[in-house]
């Protein structure tokens, strides 16, 4: 609680808005000139009822509290009042985050249908409505999964690091992690800077892959009015090591081919550009289909 209270005063003290997240699906599409900060927080621990949200509550700091309807009332979770208190206060909402908060993934498509349908009808059950946010459970989704819930909610949140602006795909959008293993005060004071890297298109769309199709090959293309796209340095961690990607440039597009295949789970990469002075920066992940 100490280095959260810090990171909120960071952001306090840098003269940054707090991002109500109940005027979120209706502003997307309207261009912003000044950064604001959307909190977000995942799974609804029963240390964030105790530690954090008297906290937020006092300070009235708005966030969004994604739910997995499956763990509530369990050893270590929320209960149901405790997520209802959280409900109806003015400065809070109650994002979507499946059911069993199992590898989605791993699911056939019946299987993770099934699975989004029994959190939708608790969520009915209990407040009268379905939440509009979802967030992937471990930032993993396939394209059969994404097309799924765009069909289904106005937004969604993955797990690859970046700042959103208005170009960014509503249904994988990019937040920071925070926590025990990132949450550092140096780390926070750089990425809280950070501006978006815009692109006009990312592929491949399909973020799910396996032996067939790894390591794939990532193309961005950038808008026109971007900058000193020559100074953009990508790092990913194929092969299982860290290290800098070996980039091509056709025009604004961006072509990076990998050098080896990503091991299973997760493969990432991050990209940074320095645009006159200000750093903008993107990441992209892929969830590897074991063998």
């Amino acid at each position: 609680m100490n280095v959260f209270k810090e990171q909120m005063e960071i952001i306090k003290n840098l003269n940054y808005k707090f991002y109500n997240p109940k005027f979120f699906i209706d502003e997307f599409d309207k261009k912003k000139n000044k950064k604001e900060i959307l909190i977000t927080i995942d799974d609804g621990f029963k240390s964030f009822y105790t530690e954090a949200w008297p906290y937020l509550k006092k300070n009235k700091i708005p966030f969004i509290l994604f739910i997995s309807t499956e763990p509530i009332g369990k050893n270590g979770y929320m209960n149901w009042d405790e997520i209802k208190e959280i409900e109806e206060s003015n400065f809070a909402i109650i994002g979507h985050h499946s059911h069993t908060h199992k590898y989605l993934i791993d699911m056939n498509n019946s299987e993770f249908v099934k699975d989004i349908e029994t959190a939708t009808k608790i969520f009915k059950n209990k407040f009268g409505y379905i939440p509009e946010i979802f967030s992937y459970p471990f930032g993993e989704y396939s394209k059969y999964m994404k097309d799924y819930i765009s069909k289904n909610f106005k937004v969604a949140f993955g797990q690859h690091s970046g700042v959103i602006d208005i170009n960014k795909d509503k249904f994988e959008l990019p937040r920071f992690p925070i926590n025990e293993k990132y949450g550092d005060l140096k780390r926070f004071k750089s990425l809280i800077n950070y501006k978006p890297l815009e692109y006009k298109n990312l592929k491949p769309e399909e973020k799910k892959i396996n032996n067939s199709n790894n390591p794939p090959k990532l193309i961005v293309e950038f808008f026109k009015e971007q900058k000193n796209i020559n100074n953009i340095n990508c790092y990913s961690n194929d092969g299982g090591n860290w290290k800098k990607s070996n980039l091509k440039f056709q025009q604004q597009t961006l072509i990076i081919n990998f050098d080896e295949k990503f091991i299973p789970r997760r493969g990432r990469i991050n990209c940074s550009l320095n645009d006159n002075g200000k750093w903008r920066w993107f990441g992209v992940q892929f969830t590897i289909q074991k063998d």
